[in-house]
C-alpha cells in the first residue's frame, strides 16, 4: 500500500506541476519573455514544485532527512542524470551568461549550503542543522536570484518558446494554477508518508529513500522538460531549466523548509553535499573541454557515469 501511495503521489505532483508550468508559460509568452528567462524562472519553478510540495509536507511532519536529501539528491540527478541524458539526445550549446553566471551561481548555492551545515566544524557544536536564520539567509539569496532573472528578461525579450505554444486566457490559467496547487499538496503528503513507511519496512534510513527514490521521482518533470527541449534543439530551455531548478531548490525550497521547521543535518549528508559541489564543478569544467560552451555527447556519458558512482556510494554507505 505504501508503494501504491508513493506512486500515486508522484503522479499527482507531476500533473500538478504540469498545470502550473502550462499556465505560467502561457503568461510568460504574453509578456514576450525569452526562452532563457522562462527556463530560469517559470519552467524551473514549475518543475521544482514536486520538490517544494514534498519538502513542505516533510517539514510539517518532521521528516527532516527526506526534506534535505530530496533536494540534494534532486540537484545531483539534475546535473548528472538529466543534463547527461539531454546532451546525449542533442549536444547542448550553452550561452556565455550561463557559463559565467548561472552555473557558478548554482555552485555557490551548494557551497553556501555546505557552510551553513558545518556547525560541528565551525562552532564546535555537537550537532548540525539548517536553522530558521539559515533559511532566511537562503531566501535572501533567492531574492537576489529573482532580481538577476528579471534583468535577463528585460535584456532578452521577444523570443518565443518552442516547448509549448498555447496561450491560455487569464481565467483558464487561474484554474490551472488552483488545480495544480491542490494536486501538489495532496501528492506531496502521499510521497512523504509512503517514503517514511517504505524506509521503516526495509529497515533503511530515510536519507537513502530521499536521495534515491524520492529525489529521482520529483526530478521527473525536469527530465521530461530538458529531454523534450534537447530533442527540439532548444538548449536554452534544457540547460536553463536544470540550473534554474537547482538554484530554486536550495535557495527557495530548502530556505522555506527551514523557516517552517529547523532541519537537523546528519553526518551522512556530507556525501550528498560534496557530490553536489563536485557535480557543479564538473559541469563548469565541461564548458571548456571539447567544444567550448557545448555539452557534448561524450560529456553527457561522463555525467551519467558520475550518477552511477554516486548512487553506488549511497547504497554501499547506507
Amino acid at each position: 500500500m505504501s508503494i501504491i501511495l508513493l506512486i500515486l503521489g508522484f503522479i499527482l505532483v507531476i500533473k500538478g506541476a504540469d498545470f502550473l508550468v502550462d499556465g505560467g508559460s502561457s503568461l510568460a509568452r504574453k509578456l514576450q519573455i525569452s526562452n532563457l528567462a522562462i527556463g530560469l524562472t517559470v519552467v524551473a519553478f514549475g518543475t521544482s514544485l514536486p520538490e517544494l510540495s514534498v519538502n513542505i509536507a516533510a517539514s510539517i511532519e518532521g521528516a527532516s532527512e527526506i526534506a534535505i536529501t530530496n533536494i540534494l539528491g534532486s540537484n545531483i540527478a539534475n546535473i548528472f542524470l538529466i543534463l547527461g541524458i539531454a546532451s546525449i539526445i542533442f549536444p547542448l550549446t550553452v550561452t556565455k551568461g550561463t557559463v559565467w553566471k548561472e552555473i557558478p551561481l548554482s555552485l555557490l548555492a551548494a557551497i553556501i549550503l555546505g557552510v551553513l551545515v558545518a556547525d560541528k566544524f565551525i562552532d564546535g557544536k555537537n550537532f548540525s542543522e539548517i536553522s530558521r536564520i539559515d533559511g532566511l539567509v537562503l531566501l535572501s539569496f533567492f531574492i537576489i536570484f529573482l532580481y538577476y532573472s528579471a534583468g535577463i528578461a528585460k535584456e532578452t525579450s521577444g523570443v518565443t518558446d518552442q516547448l509549448q505554444k498555447k496561450i491560455y486566457s487569464l481565467q483558464r490559467s487561474v484554474v490551472y494554477i488552483a488545480a495544480g496547487l491542490v494536486l501538489l499538496i495532496l501528492g506531496g503528503k502521499l510521497i512523504v508518508d509512503g517514503a517514511v513507511n517504505i524506509a521503516t519496512w526495509l529497515n533503511i534510513s530515510e536519507s537513502v529513500i530521499g536521495a534515491t527514490v524520492v529525489a529521482v521521482g520529483t526530478s521527473i518533470p525536469e527530465l521530461a522538460t530538458s529531454a523534450v527541449a534537447a530533442y527540439k534543439k532548444n538548449p536554452d530551455i534544457a540547460v536553463g531549466n536544470v540550473i534554474g531548478s537547482n538554484i530554486f531548490n536550495i535557495f527557495f525550497i530548502l530556505g522555506l523548509s527551514a523557516v517552517i521547521r529547523p532541519l537537523p543535518v546528519q553526518s551522512g549528508n556530507n556525501l550528498h553535499i560534496a557530490t553536489l559541489i563536485i557535480a557543479n564543478l564538473i559541469l563548469f569544467v565541461c564548458m571548456f573541454t571539447g567544444k567550448r560552451k557545448i555539452l557534448d555527447r561524450w560529456e553527457g556519458w561522463l555525467l551519467l557515469v558520475g550518477y552511477v558512482v554516486y548512487i553506488s556510494l549511497v547504497i554501499v554507505l547506507r
